[in-house]
């Protein structure tokens, strides 16, 4: 019989059914690991052909030879000029779309994966993250900012060169709002925070648990929405990504490339998505709310029961996703 299973954190109900259910190696893209050239003329991201982008470079860890960039993006979603102006009639609200989109160039070379990166690398691209999260929060404008990576065309990937984005947004989105009101009410019912409930129960349970860290956990979730769906938690309760610590930083980079090695190795480079989820402006100091790194890979599709419904079929169990992930072998790590 079918299990239905629900995320307290995000209140979505997700159901395992045996019948459909693949084993973890099922998922394996036997076409995913396709080499790419070191350096393409035309990739406006490849080192030498800084001209290509014709857009504001906003930061360069490294000088000739740079280690990471950042610019802005070439076709923005939101512009950091003109005003924030909220207006509206009647049941119509608009915000002017002001904010920062700007892409995060991981790397100099073109054939490079992030499961791949060095320590160090991983490392470089997240302080990056940091420098410019912590800059873009100075403008009282932004409210909400959001760091997140497509990685293949299934993810929403356009250039094949190693890269991630950052959105500054002018307003806190309802998803936002929705994952913060359930926190409060778990909160205010339980007097903890649910993602460190969450935490010491997955730390207690084991059997979804990825790797384990200093400072952090990687796991699949209870009622993981979709098959090899993780999450990485700080073991440190604290709400906004710009209090992290230079020995966290460290031990992030770490576990979030141990992380996409496995997937890259065990599952043949799938797409995938990662998110950085971190408190807007207004939460950043509080008792019932955690960031965290959340990590989706794109192994199967959304269709109309998904869309109809609001609900999720995984085909995957957790435990086992979690399991396999475990027991992959990263070549020289």
């Amino acid at each position: 019989m079918s299990e239905i299973r629900q995320n307290m954190i995000t209140k979505d109900w997700v159901i395992f059914a045996p019948e459909r259910a693949q084993r973890p190696h099922e998922f394996i893209d036997r076409q995913g690991i396709v080499p790419l050239p070191v350096y393409r003329e035309d990739c406006p991201f490849c080192i030498g052909n800084e001209r290509l982008d014709n857009t504001i470079e906003t930061l360069r860890i490294g000088e000739k030879d740079w280690q990471v960039r950042v610019v802005r993006n070439k076709f923005p979603a939101l512009v950091p000029t003109g005003d924030r102006i909220r207006s509206g009639t009647g049941i119509y609200h608009n915000v002017t779309g002001f904010g920062y989109h700007e892409v995060i160039i991981e790397h100099p070379h073109h054939d490079r994966h992030f499961a791949l990166f060095s320590l160090t690398e991983v490392e470089v691209i997240l302080t990056a993250y940091l420098e410019r999260y912590k800059q873009i929060l100075t403008d009282k404008r932004i409210e909400t900012i959001v760091i997140f990576k497509n990685h293949g065309l299934k993810a929403g990937t356009s250039l094949a060169h190693p890269h991630s984005q950052l959105a500054g947004l002018p307003i806190v989105p309802f998803h936002f709002r929705m994952r913060i009101d359930t926190a409060i009410r778990y909160f205010d019912d339980n007097g903890k925070c649910i993602f460190c409930a969450t935490l010491e129960d997955e730390l207690e349970k084991e059997e979804r648990l990825i790797m384990n860290t200093e400072h952090f956990v990687a796991f699949i979730p209870y009622a993981a929405l979709s098959p090899f769906h993780i999450w990485i938690f700080p073991k440190r309760h604290f709400s906004c990504f710009s209090y992290i610590q230079p020995e966290e930083l460290e031990d992030l980079a770490l576990i979030l490339q141990q992380i996409l090695a496995k997937l890259y190795w065990g599952l043949g480079n799938p797409d995938y998505n990662f998110i950085l989820r971190s408190s807007p402006r207004g939460e950043r100091d509080t008792e019932y709310n955690h960031w965290y790194i959340s990590i989706v890979p794109r192994v199967n599709r959304t269709a109309g029961f998904e869309l109809g419904t609001g609900m999720y079929i995984n085909t995957s169990l957790p435990e086992k996703s979690a399991q396999f992930l475990r027991e992959v072998e990263i070549p020289n790590a």
